[in-house]
């Protein structure tokens, strides 16, 4: 059974947050542990959300490949890039609550924030 989160970053304005989802492996010593370790640049993590919603998340972004063979601690694999499917693009959320309220639908259990400096994990 997957581990459901939810990645986000707070942009320039201090309350807008732009987001996407994350099917696998979403609990803190997984994707949270990748997080503070690989993506802690606001450039890379501003490409990791610009490929939209991921099935699961790896130490590197990576290219293209096929969906259905996904090596673990390799490249991340995305639902739009590596599968083709559409409508997976990163979400705006207005707020921190409103971000958090939105993703309860998708039954995420992990929010992980980027705040500029440091990652801040949210059990939802």
């Amino acid at each position: 059974m997957a581990t459901r989160s939810t990645i986000g970053m707070l942009l320039e304005d201090g309350e807008t947050i732009r987001s996407v989802y994350c099917h696998w492996d979403g609990y803190p010593a997984h994707v949270g542990k990748i997080l503070n370790e690989h993506y802690t640049n606001r450039s890379k993590i501003d490409q990791l959300l610009t490929l939209g919603d991921l099935s699961s998340l790896d130490k590197n972004i990576g290219e293209k490949h096929d969906f259905d063979s996904y090596q673990p601690d390799t490249w991340c694999t995305f639902y739009g890039r590596d599968r083709g499917e559409s409508d997976v693009g990163p979400l705006i959320h207005e707020s921190s609550e409103q971000w958090l309220d939105s993703r309860k639908g998708n039954g995420c259990e992990y929010g992980y924030l980027w705040n500029g400096v440091s990652w801040t994990t949210f059990k939802i």
